[in-house]
């Protein structure tokens, strides 16, 4: 669907919005932005709305802080409820240099500066996430809502209102949910987006939670996107299902493998597995991160991929007759508090890897890992991700293809911010050890 300044002017009119959100994304995946009015936006449509940007998060020096937001037309939306009485509407926007030229800490641009990789070949690159979160009472404690676990129906209990009114706002302003359910902790949700090209499902992904925050915000509750927040439940996970279309043909299928897994798909799903441990510091960004990413609670830890196996890296869901064009393969580390443009980049660029330079895919494991003897996992000699923040530091670091992918700016800016948060967490006392060393040291 495209959009254009006329389009956008009439539909402000028409609903009478009097006040525009002019939307980006700093590095760690926050919506940043700033609000304009109806007299304004025909002006930022033709030219751009400059701003400062050295307080951004990975952004701009104080030298050269001055950066120029310029709306996207196609990403136009009308919030579905009022703002202080009045009508809103958001849209995001590409970040640059005054001159025009991409600014290189957009990870937005990011995203399409990779995708152009793939533009001359004629493929699409597709994502479909499964973003999971929890509803509780406030921000301050993990006060839950409910006791109900996986796919367990309530209609009276709240958390269900909420995630039902959640996806009435999305297909409200145009982004397509598949499907929402309870999920396996109490109090946790999901709702998983309809597949989409790679850009439009990082938009979408950033609206997604800007929805669900709001919707309980409404409603006196709590949504949060935390990895990790209750000690011994499940933590959230973000599933990202991939695949590579030329037009209407799905590059992943063959109807000839046993598998259904093109040589393509194999290649590609070769590269995510090579590359995970370097851009795991990108799909699961925080200290938190690394509390579910732990043996016994679905979250994958072993780099490794399968079929029926949800303890593997890397699932490829079963191939159904008369639906080849649904074959992917589906990356289970990732947590929803990453950010969607730099995460999508890193599975894209890695799977590119795999393809141009012909990586071989091992054999599936079907076995659940974690019921496995460390003998046996030994037999298979199983690469795990890393445990902690500091060593997904570590392996970001040392990576050149991290930088090929995302570039220095935005590949230094992450380490220092996350060398900052890693040192806090490391020097913080936690009530841990107040409850188990005070006593007796």
């Amino acid at each position: 669907m495209t959009r254009t300044k006329e389009d956008i002017l009439r539909e402000i009119d028409k609903a009478g919005v009097r006040y525009i959100r002019l939307c980006f994304t700093d590095i760690l995946g926050t919506i940043k932005g700033m609000s304009i009015t109806r007299s304004e936006i025909e002006q930022v449509l033709e030219e751009g709305q400059g701003f400062d940007g050295s307080s951004v998060e990975g952004f701009a020096r104080i030298e050269e802080s001055d950066l120029m937001a310029i709306p996207v037309p196609v990403t136009f939306r009308i919030i579905p409820w009022d703002i202080a009485g009045e009508k809103v509407a958001m849209m995001f926007c590409d970040i640059t240099h005054p001159d025009g030229r991409p600014y290189e800490g957009d990870p937005r641009w990011i995203l399409k500066n990779n995708i152009e990789k793939i533009k001359n070949k004629g493929w699409t690159f597709y994502v479909g996430p499964e973003i999971e979160y929890f509803y509780f009472k406030n921000n301050k404690e993990t006060g839950i809502l409910d006791q109900d676990g996986y796919f367990d129906y309530t209609t009276v209990n709240i958390g269900t209102v909420l995630r039902k009114q959640t996806v009435g706002a999305l297909e409200d302003i145009g982004i397509s949910v598949e499907c929402s359910h309870h999920e396996v902790a109490p109090s946790q949700h999901e709702i998983d987006l309809k597949y989409q090209e790679a850009l439009v499902m990082a938009d979408f992904a950033q609206v997604y939670r800007f929805i669900v925050k709001e919707v309980a915000l409404k409603n006196d509750v709590y949504a949060t996107f935390m990895p990790k927040p209750m000690f011994g439940e499940n933590g959230s996970g973000m599933h990202c299902h991939m695949s590579l279309f030329n037009g209407d043909k799905n590059l992943f299928f063959d109807k000839k493998h046993k598998y259904h897994l093109s040589d393509m798909a194999q290649k590609f799903t070769a590269g995510v597995l090579k590359h995970i441990k370097e851009f795991t510091l990108v799909t699961n960004q925080w200290a938190n991160s690394y509390k579910r990413l732990v043996p016994g609670y679905e979250a994958p830890v072993y780099v490794s991929w399968g079929r029926r196996n949800r303890s593997s890296m890397v699932r490829v869901p079963m191939y159904r007759v008369g639906k080849e064009k649904a074959t992917r393969i589906e990356l289970r580390s990732p947590d929803p508090a990453a950010n969607p443009y730099l995460a999508f980049a890193c599975m894209l660029a890695a799977g590119l890897k795999g393809i141009n330079e012909n990586y071989s895919l091992a054999e599936p494991i079907e076995e659940n890992i974690y019921h496995m003897t460390d003998k046996e996992k030994g037999k298979l000699n199983l690469d795990v991700l890393p445990n902690s923040l500091e060593n997904a530091i570590i392996e970001f670091e040392n990576s050149s293809f991290i930088r090929e992918t995302l570039g220095d700016h935005v590949t230094d800016k992450l380490i220092e911010n996350k060398r900052m948060e890693w040192d806090k967490y490391r020097t913080h006392v936690s009530q841990f050890e107040i409850d188990n060393y005070l006593p007796k040291l």
